[in-house]
């Protein structure tokens, strides 16, 4: 996780140093470019200035990656959900250092093909695993191996 938050923040780094108050910087023309933004909301423009709220949400996501990572048992079938969690936990890290530190999220990769929003690697990590994440809970995991997130209480003969 730590790799990723560093790799996250590096990038950004960079992204101030070579493209601020730059013009944009062709990688493939008309698909791809790397392009400075100072993000102070979330994708399309919403809920700009609510810095407070996405750090709460934050808190809370990696509050929830916690708890499940520290129920998660060991053993191989849950490596893929343990990576997974801790790239979406280190892209909300990423983020989230962002807001405390500067205010707003240095975005700077734009796919211009599509028009798509501005966005950094915590996003990228963030959502790249909750679409594998999604995935892979619907069609690998069986609703028994995913027991122990449960907040069911277990009936009192089940416990003997």
């Amino acid at each position: 996780m730590i790799l990723l938050i560093l790799l996250d923040q590096y990038t950004k780094y960079l992204a101030v140093i070579h493209l601020k108050d730059q013009p944009a910087f062709n990688i493939i023309n008309g698909v791809l470019e790397l392009n400075y933004l100072e993000n102070k909301g979330a994708a399309f423009d919403m809920l700009q200035n609510q810095k407070i709220f996405f750090i709460f949400v934050a808190v809370i996501i990696l509050g929830v990656i916690a708890y499940i990572l520290y129920k998660t048992p060991d053993g191989k079938k849950y490596n893929i959900m343990h990576i997974l969690l801790t790239m979406i936990a280190a892209g909300a890290i990423g983020n989230m250092i962002d807001r405390i530190r500067l205010d707003y999220v240095v975005d700077f990769i734009y796919f211009v093909l599509i028009n798509f929003p501005i966005f950094n690697l915590a996003d990228i990590y963030v959502s790249i695993a909750t679409v594998i994440l999604i995935l892979v809970l619907l069609f690998y995991y069986k609703e028994k191996d995913l027991e122990f997130i449960s907040f069911k209480q277990k009936k009192y003969r089940e416990l003997k």
